[in-house]
C-alpha cells in the first residue's frame, strides 16, 4: 500500500512539473513576442514624431505660399513683415545665418582640430583623461549663458579694438558659437584619429617621419572622413543655434556682408515672431513656418552631406 501511494504521489508531482513547465513556456513565448512589439512601438515614437513635425511645417508653409509667391520669398532681399506693405524676402535671414555659421567654423575648425591632434597624438593617457572631459564641459553650458557672454563680454572687447562695430552685431555671436562647438569638432575629430591603426604611425616612424609629419601626412589623411563629418555637423549645429544670435546679434533684418552690423538669423526670426503679437492665421504667423521649413531643409541637407562624406571617404583598416 505504501509503495502504491508513493507511486501515485510521484506521478502527481511529475504531472505538476509538466504543467508548470508548459505554463512557463507559454509565458516565455508571450514575453518573447511582447518585448519586440514594445521595442518597435518605442522606435516608432521618434519616427511618428518626425513625420508629425514635417506635416505641421509643410501644411502651414503651403498656406503661407498661397499668400506670398514662393519666388518673392526665396529671392527677396527685404524682410518687413510688420510694415503697411509687408515684404517677406528670406534672403536677409539666410545671409545672417550663413555668415554667423562661417564665423563660427573659422573659430571652431582650427582650434577644434588642433585640440584633437594634441589629444590623439601628443597627450598621455593621464592628460587625455583630464583634458577631454574639461573640454566637453563647454558643450554643457546653456546657450543662453553663451548669449549673454557674447553680448556683455565679447562685444565690448571687440568694440574697444574696433569702435565701428555696432552694439549688436553678427561677429560677436559668431565667435561665441565657434567656442560653443569646439567640443563637438574636437571630440569627433579625436575619435576619428584615434581609430587610425597604430601600425600606420609606426610605419611612418620607421621611414624616418617625425611625429608632426606622421600626424599631418598619415593620421589626418586617414581620418579625413571623420574630420570632415565633424566640421559639417559643427556647421549644422551653428545653423540651428538660437539663443546666442537672438541675444547678441539684434533683430535688424539687414541684407549685408558687413560683420560689424546687426543681422538676424532664421532661428532668431522664429523666436521673434513666436514671442511677438502675430495673430494666428495672419501672414506673418505663417511666415514663421516657412522660415522654419527652410531651416529644417538646411539642417537636413547638412546631416545628409555629413553621412555621405563619412561613407565616401571612409578608410577600412
Amino acid at each position: 500500500m505504501t509503495s502504491n501511494s508513493e507511486a501515485r504521489k510521484s506521478t502527481v508531482s511529475v504531472r505538476e512539473m509538466i504543467e508548470k513547465k508548459k505554463a512557463t513556456k507559454i509565458l516565455s513565448k508571450f514575453k518573447e513576442k511582447l518585448v519586440p512589439m514594445t521595442l518597435f512601438l518605442f522606435a516608432m515614437v521618434s519616427i511618428l514624431t518626425t513625420f508629425g513635425i514635417i506635416y505641421t511645417l509643410f501644411s502651414e508653409t503651403v498656406e503661407f505660399f498661397k499668400r506670398v509667391p514662393i519666388t518673392d520669398f526665396f529671392t527677396g532681399t527685404v524682410l518687413r513683415p510688420l510694415s503697411q506693405n509687408p515684404e517677406f524676402g528670406v534672403l536677409p535671414l539666410i545671409n545672417g545665418t550663413l555668415i554667423s555659421s562661417i564665423i563660427a567654423m573659422l573659430v571652431a575648425g582650427p582650434i577644434g582640430l588642433m585640440a584633437a591632434v594634441y589629444l590623439s597624438e601628443y597627450a598621455s593617457d593621464r592628460v587625455r583623461r583630464v583634458l577631454k572631459p574639461l573640454l566637453e564641459i563647454l558643450a554643457g553650458i546653456p546657450t543662453v549663458v553663451y548669449g549673454f557672454f557674447a553680448f556683455t563680454f565679447v562685444t565690448p572687447i571687440i568694440r574697444s579694438v574696433w569702435p565701428d562695430v555696432d552694439a549688436t552685431n553678427i561677429l560677436s555671436p559668431g565667435i561665441v558659437m565657434g567656442i560653443m562647438i569646439i567640443p563637438m569638432v574636437a571630440s569627433l575629430s579625436e575619435d576619428a584619429m584615434s581609430s587610425v591603426p597604430k601600425s600606420m604611425r609606426e610605419g611612418a616612424f620607421a621611414l624616418g617621419a617625425t611625429p608632426l609629419e606622421s600626424t599631418f601626412k598619415v593620421v589626418i589623411p586617414a581620418a579625413l572622413s571623420g574630420i570632415i563629418a565633424s566640421f559639417i555637423l559643427g556647421i549644422s549645429r551653428a545653423i540651428g543655434e538660437t539663443m546666442i544670435v537672438t541675444i547678441a546679434s539684434g533683430s535688424s533684418k539687414n541684407f549685408t556682408f558687413d560683420v560689424t552690423e546687426s543681422m538676424q538669423t532664421m532661428t532668431a526670426y522664429i523666436v521673434e515672431v513666436a514671442g511677438g503679437d502675430a495673430p494666428a492665421g495672419s501672414t506673418i504667423y505663417f511666415s514663421l513656418y516657412a522660415v522654419a521649413m527652410t531651416l529644417f531643409v538646411f539642417t537636413l541637407l547638412m546631416n545628409l552631406l555629413a553621412r555621405y562624406v563619412s561613407r565616401k571617404f571612409r578608410e577600412e583598416y
